[in-house]
């Protein structure tokens, strides 16, 4: 499994991180009209969690494929794996939104299982460094209090964790050291959510229509 992948700003003009899609794709390609999104010059990083509870599934998946897109592992796609690659946990999947890939037609289905190894390959955390500093993307936390590429890691807590965002709304806020700014979906918000330097942006799109897109680098493309 790959745990950290590193990302030059310099590589892209625009990059933007969006929430967690949940299989809102059509919202997803909405928003990125409205943005001006240039398939050519600019990148997307997606905090994870692509599928589940949404209608467009497939397509979401599909976008691990597409040049312009990046995209960390969320616990949804923990699940997909461990039901269709491990044999396992297959009902826990269901009840949490997997279902919709039991009811695809055959065809589908192996559309689907063509993307798995891409998505058994997507890392826990993507580092992108910008001309205005240092970015950490990561499902749900970076369970530690410093930040360092390759650093040992709960794994688990990545992609699960909500510890960190229940005490930064009880008050307990405290600055993860090492990086600018850490980017998290996994957690529904009504709007985004900043605390200390952690910005939360999963404002449940398959649930209120509401997708984030956040901006970490504007015209930043190198000539």
């Amino acid at each position: 499994m790959t745990v950290y992948q590193f990302l030059s700003g310099a590589d892209w003009r625009n990059i933007w991180v969006v929430g967690d899609l949940h299989g809102c794709y059509s919202l997803l390609n909405s928003k990125l009209a409205a943005i001006g999104f240039d398939k050519e010059a600019d990148l997307l990083i997606s905090v994870g969690d692509l599928t589940d509870r949404g209608k467009e599934n497939v397509d979401c998946l599909s976008l691990i494929g597409e040049p312009w897109f990046r995209a960390i592992r969320g616990n949804h796609e923990e699940m997909m794996l461990d039901a269709l690659v491990n044999h396992r946990d297959a009902g826990l999947w269901r009840m949490n939104g997997g279902e919709w890939f039991f009811t695809l037609d055959d065809a589908e289905k192996i559309r689907v299982r063509t993307l798995l190894p891409q998505v058994a390959a997507l890392p826990l955390i993507i580092e992108v460094e910008t001309p205005l500093g240092r970015y950490v993307i990561c499902h749900a936390d970076y369970p530690a209090e410093h930040y360092q590429r390759d650093k040992r890691i709960d794994e688990e807590r990545v992609v699960w964790s909500r510890e960190r965002i229940a005490a930064s709304q009880r008050g307990q806020r405290k600055t993860i050291s090492g990086a600018d700014t850490f980017i998290f979906g996994h957690t529904p918000v009504a709007v985004p959510q900043r605390f200390a330097n952690q910005y939360y942006i999963d404002t449940g799109a398959v649930f209120s229509g509401v997708l984030t897109l956040m901006p970490i680098q504007e015209s930043g493309r190198q000539k």
